[in-house]
């Protein structure tokens, strides 16, 4: 697989495609999401072929209305009864706010199946169309009884989970009449999440060490609530009454969570290495050569730059509201005449509204170049299809038809990842 794409086109075209959607008040964002994809997908081209993303902005939208009526209906109304259940039952709100979350979970895993089905339908390869099974909801059963096993058995049983999942969407996937099939078995998983373990071990050893067999503060400190106690009267501008006992030895935290960082991003992508090198169709293989490592760097690299200008972009959103009514301010408390800007108070926040859409615009926009980017071309110049003899033998499907298409993810706000 080729991938043409360059950076600054994609930049051009991000930027270009929010301040439409901030312009539009945020109406635009299906048509930017169609114009996304229809790029990223024509960039990529197994066997000199590119790929087409068919996906209409329309259906989104209606989708997207479509997916706010049910789940205003479904939410107000589970809210409603459990707050009722909450109140009479045990006298409190809380047991009614924890059950109405939990009772969007299921909907959350519904509506990345139904995505993934909306994705695939409007996705060609040589004119031949992609497809997915209907089964959200199966889905989302076995994606909740596989996260209670994952659970319960402290993390033992997460390859079993990722797998499985991952098995059932596939086994349901199509490439016009050909089946895909996910081979292998879920224990091949595991040697994906020895980085991820060595972070978690060496966390472990850290707080054992600091805490119990060389504590940082003296023994009495740590009893009858005495830290917290102490902690309170620093944050209060209290200077610490108690010695430190080698606290050098905090900074060691930021190397075994930056291991457990590593870890997470290696297990998600390697595991996805893994499965791919077992997923067949009749007469058609796969090959992937996805790096974990490579992929931690774009991780680290990408959104420490689209971070950093969401900071200073905040800084500066700050400093130019304190330009605006910081003198106003002044001058209502201390009564000095600062003799700063006078500007009309619609103004005032119109501008500092203007100014905040554009510093998450900016942020958006770094993100899709800095991260989105490298990581599908990645993906795209390390997939091969050894043997590819199967593709001429497959043959047209029909053309899924369903009216909500991504509209559950986009109202869950599932949907903002290309």
């Amino acid at each position: 697989m080729d991938f043409v794409g360059r950076r600054g086109a994609l930049f051009g075209l991000a930027l270009r495609t929010g301040i439409l959607t901030i312009l539009t008040l945020g109406f635009y964002r299906f048509w930017m999401k169609t114009r996304l994809r229809r790029w990223y997908w024509s960039a990529m081209r197994p066997g000199g072929h590119p790929l087409e993303y068919v996906g209409d902005p329309f259906e989104k939208l209606l989708g997207f209305f479509i997916a706010v009526v049910v789940l205003t209906f479904y939410i107000g109304i589970l809210n409603l009864l459990l707050m009722f259940v909450s109140f009479s039952v045990f006298s409190s709100s809380w047991v009614g706010y924890a059950a109405s979350f939990a009772g969007v979970i299921p909907l959350w895993f519904y509506a990345r199946y139904r995505a993934r089905r909306y994705v695939l339908g409007r996705t060609r390869w040589r004119a031949v169309r992609f497809g997915l099974e209907k089964g959200a909801w199966g889905y989302a059963g076995r994606a909740l009884w596989y996260w209670f096993l994952t659970v319960i058995s402290l993390g033992i049983l997460w390859p079993r989970m990722t797998f499985l999942l991952e098995k059932y969407k596939t086994d349901r996937t199509y490439f016009g009449s050909a089946r895909l099939v996910q081979g292998g078995s879920w224990t091949m998983l595991y040697r994906a999440a020895w980085p991820f373990l060595g972070g978690v071990l060496l966390t472990a050893l850290l707080l054992l060490w600091v805490m119990v067999l060389d504590p940082v503060l003296p023994e009495r400190a740590m009893e009858d609530g005495e830290i917290w106690r102490t902690l309170e009267f620093m944050v209060d501008g209290g200077r610490l009454f108690y010695e430190w006992n080698a606290p050098e030895r905090l900074w060691l935290f930021t190397l075994s969570l930056s291991v457990v960082g590593y870890g997470l991003i290696h297990y998600r992508w390697v595991t996805k290495r893994i499965m791919a090198n077992h997923k067949t169709a009749p007469g058609i293989s796969f090959a992937s050569g996805l790096s974990g490592t490579r992929v931690a760097m774009i991780y680290s690299l990408g959104i420490f730059i689209s971070y950093m200008a969401l900071v200073i972009g905040v800084l500066m959103l700050i400093l130019a509201a304190f330009g605006i009514f910081g003198t106003q301010i002044v001058e209502s408390y201390l009564g000095i005449q600062m003799g700063g800007m006078d500007l009309p108070r619609w103004l005032s926040f119109g501008i500092l509204g203007v100014l905040y859409l554009f510093v998450f615009l900016m942020w958006g926009v770094l993100h899709n170049t800095f991260v989105t980017f490298p990581l599908m071309r990645h993906m795209a110049l390390t997939t091969t299809l050894p043997n590819a003899n199967g593709l001429t033998r497959v043959s047209q499907r029909e053309r899924d038809a369903f009216a909500e298409a991504e509209g559950f993810a986009e109202a869950l706000d599932l949907g903002a990842a290309i």
